[in-house]
């Protein structure tokens, strides 16, 4: 009889609350994310005049699961957050563009990366290439675009949401910057030493 109630117990609580987030140490995935970051700026293996800008590990929401997440309609947790990274690399021409992409894209499927979402579209005004891939593992994400609107590559690397510990602060949070490798200060071109 104990053992039926305790099981009713559980069971109750993970409908109540849903399944319960995995814990995130918020220093490991923003490394995770930067060298994820290396790894396809790497990967598009650009001429070097295409210098990608620095970017920043931001947080994101993350909310209520299970039965309770009705009594919190859209309020997000505060201790269970997302991760993502967005960094650019302005004026690439379509074609180095399409290649670049094409390269990381191959590089990312031979390490197991499966295809999410296929981003390819033409309006009357606008073409854009683009891409998600998902890494089975993880559940991070690699999504790439571009544009002939503004010529620029666009990526993001986003971790999925996490139990991050109570000290996390993220507004003074050193591990968040990245700047591409060679370019510790994130600056442009070949005239800055």
């Amino acid at each position: 009889m104990v053992a039926l109630l305790v099981a009713a117990v559980v069971a109750g609580n993970a409908v109540w609350n849903g399944a319960p987030y995995p814990t995130a140490d918020p220093d490991a995935v923003a490394q995770r994310l930067k060298a994820r970051s290396d790894q396809v700026y790497d990967g598009f293996a650009l001429p070097e005049k295409y210098a990608p800008d620095s970017g920043r590990v931001d947080t994101g929401a993350c909310y209520y699961r299970g039965l309770r997440s009705i009594a919190h309609i859209d309020e997000a947790r505060s201790d269970v957050r997302s991760f993502g990274l967005d960094w650019s690399v302005p004026e690439v021409p379509e074609a180095t563009a399409r290649d670049a992409q094409q390269r990381v894209r191959r590089l990312l499927v031979r390490k197991g990366w499966k295809l999410a979402h296929k981003g390819d579209r033409a309006t009357a005004t606008l073409r854009e290439l683009g891409f998600r891939l998902e890494n089975p593992e993880s559940g991070d994400q690699v999504d790439v675009r571009w544009n002939d609107s503004t010529t620029t590559l666009f990526i993001s690397v986003y971790a999925p949401c996490g139990q991050v510990p109570d000290e996390f602060v993220e507004y003074d949070w050193s591990e968040a910057d990245w700047h591409p490798k060679g370019n510790p200060l994130g600056l442009k071109g070949p005239s800055h030493p």
